[in-house]
């Protein structure tokens, strides 16, 4: 059974180094720079931003796994949903996979049991007069939050799970192998959670230590999700607008504090080496020095190859300058999906994600967020790459938590519980994001900021895309046009950033990630092949060995693929290549195994099924646990 206390009494300043000490449970709740310590070796499991080395979890989508969403789209056969149950608790090998096709947890109570554990010993050490009522009250609070944190990331998983209030006894079977609570039980259980929290977490704990903003973040986060979750899904005994209010109220608490603005260009956020500005909630730090680096700033300069690329369907819904879908913009080259234009005509957004030429990848759209304007250019300068920019010795910080998130949040979880939404309430949101500064090499561009959001605008409703055919094959179907806007401020916000596969889930829209229902997620952006100029250093496609492989999609929906002759060196006597300019096809491209309503959560695996029956045999009172729908 996986209750083990799988973190032991360890800890590390927060996010640059971790102690090697190991101490005995016995003598070591002896102070509150302990408590502090073993608090900060879990700081990693939830806010991993870049993750480390070659790690990948809860990090963007750049590489390895790549991007499970309908954002992005890979050579060949597109990563498939889970096809079968595993047999083997497959949480301790199945690493980054939980995030790629959840944003979740695996089925895992070891985490629960280190905070119930810290609550355990809380009371112990108050009891015995070792710690003072003020840092007991922050330390309870911080305990609570992350058991709420937890339980979040397990119910996004799995849905029902078992929820632990205490510390397990080994010799407790029966509440080792408890049933499954219902989510709306376990939310419930974790909303109260982040309320405590929220009244006794310190204001502030020091430089990117958990505090009450961050909590109220990380709440709204969870709030959202359950109440979007219970309102698109078929969930027994459901309250939907329970978690709506609370991620208002959880959200409205960071807006009203004053403290946080968007006062730093989109690309420094991602790519500086320390945090700037007033919008980072929370932000990872890393150091060369500590030898605290990643490797995820070197799959976005120019050279490293990306598992997996922005497609059509992505381009597509990123506005133009004008605030308006490209379908209806009056915005110069409102139409073109080249690169050079759309990183003038679209959202600055844009520009800052992308490089604006297209290059060889699958979809030829290479995700540049993630690194400084600095990084790339040593793709094609010649000049000796810096090693902040490669392999995995890169330094540059992650805004865990952005104020950005907050703002969506709550604009989203008003407009979800029938809230009039107001311009106001888009000033203060959606706006608000799009008056960040632009840094020079954009300006320099002629890239612009988008303008305002007005409701009448919403109300014309003027994005055909709201209601086509791959919306409606959706669990979910069509959204208003206000949560549509709303749901494409996200989009472009948090590209590749493993928040996509959560909110398609949350709104019943996982189908989306089908060719056969979506069928923009098979292209890239608009290229001419034979334009060597304008395409990332001439890389040449057109050559023989391409016969068959390159294609393009014409502007009528026709697919040309790149044929011809050749001799026995691979020289090309004749070909098509005049003709391949249009949507650059996906190489290879197959479509994924069918997104199911089974896929909208994990199966729980063998091992744990046959433990609940195991233990039925040998203690009646110990029932079977019950598997997810359709597995």
């Amino acid at each position: 059974m996986s209750l083990t206390l799988v973190v032991a009494l360890t800890g590390c300043n927060f996010l640059d180094r971790k102690s090697k000490t190991q101490m005995n449970d016995d003598n070591y709740w002896v102070s509150e720079e302990n408590v502090r310590l073993f608090v900060n070796g879990a700081y990693d499991n939830y806010f991993a931003g870049y993750d480390t080395s070659w790690g990948q979890v809860f990090a963007p989508g750049v590489y390895s796994s790549g991007e499970f969403s309908d954002d992005a789209s890979s050579t060949g056969q597109q990563t498939n949903p889970r096809t079968s149950i595993p047999d083997d608790n497959w949480y301790r090998n199945e690493g980054s996979n939980w995030l790629f096709r959840t944003g979740g947890g695996p089925w895992n109570f070891g985490w629960v049991r280190k905070w119930n554990t810290l609550m355990d010993r809380l009371d112990m050490m108050k009891e015995e007069g070792v710690i003072d009522e003020e840092p007991y009250n922050h330390w309870y609070g911080v305990a609570r939050f992350f058991r709420g944190y937890e339980y979040y990331r397990l119910v996004c998983s799995f849905g029902d799970v078992p929820w632990f209030e205490d510390v397990v006894g080994s010799e407790d079977l029966a509440m080792q192998f408890k049933p499954r609570d219902s989510r709306v039980t376990v939310m419930t259980n974790a909303k109260a959670d982040f309320e405590f929290a929220l009244q006794n977490v310190r204001t502030n704990d020091g430089e990117n230590f958990v505090n009450k903003y961050v909590v109220a973040t990380v709440a709204s986060r969870a709030m959202l999700f359950e109440g979007t979750w219970e309102k698109y899904h078929d969930v027994a005994g459901a309250t939907p607008n329970t978690f709506l209010d609370a991620a208002v109220t959880f959200a409205d608490f960071v807006m009203s504090s004053g403290k946080f603005t968007f006062d730093t260009d989109f690309r420094t956020l991602f790519g500086s080496e320390t945090k700037k500005g007033n919008e980072t909630i929370l932000y990872r730090q890393y150091s060369a020095e500590l030898g605290i680096t990643h490797c995820i700033a070197s799959y976005a300069n120019l050279d490293e190859n990306q598992t997996s690329s922005a497609n059509l369907a992505f381009l597509k819904s990123v506005i133009c300058n004008d605030g308006l879908p490209y379908q209806v913009s009056a915005a110069a080259n409102a139409e073109s999906f080249d690169l050079k234009d759309m990183v003038v005509s679209r959202d600055p957004r844009f520009e800052a994600t992308f490089w604006h030429q297209p290059t060889q990848n699958q979809t030829s759209v290479y995700c540049v967020k993630f690194i400084d304007r600095e990084g790339p250019t040593y793709g094609y300068n010649g000049q000796t790459r810096p090693a902040k920019y490669g392999s995995m010795t890169n330094t540059n910080g992650f805004p865990v938590l952005r104020y950005a998130e907050v703002v969506l949040n709550w604009i989203e979880a008003k407009a979800e519980r029938g809230d009039a939404i107001t311009d106001a309430d888009l000033n203060k949101s959606i706006n608000a994001i799009r008056q960040r500064p632009l840094d020079a090499e954009a300006e320099a561009k002629g890239v612009q900021k988008t303008a305002p959001l007005t409701m009448a605008m919403v109300n014309a409703d003027s994005d055909p895309l709201r209601q086509s055919a791959a919306i409606q094959a959706t669990h979910a179907g069509v959204c208003s046009p206000i949560l549509w806007e709303i749901r494409r401020e996200r989009r472009m916000e948090f590209f590749m950033e493993q928040v996509r596969v959560v909110d398609i889930r949350r709104w019943g829209w996982l189908e989306l990630m089908n060719a056969s229902v979506n069928p923009d997620i098979q292209y890239g952006c608009w290229m001419d092949f034979n334009d060597t100029k304008n395409n990332l250093k001439s890389y040449d496609l057109l050559k023989a060995a391409n016969f068959g492989v390159v294609g393009v999609m014409k502007a009528d929906g026709s697919v040309v693929m790149f044929d011809g002759t050749a001799d026995a060196d691979g020289n090309i006597l004749s070909s098509n290549a005049a003709d391949m300019v249009g949507f650059r096809v996906v190489q290879n491209f197959k479509d994924r195994v069918p997104m199911e309503y089974k896929h909208y959560l994990e199966p729980i695996c063998n091992d744990i099924v046959n433990e609940y029956k195991q233990k039925n045999t040998e203690f009646p009172e110990i029932q079977p646990i019950a598997q997810n729908p359709g597995w």
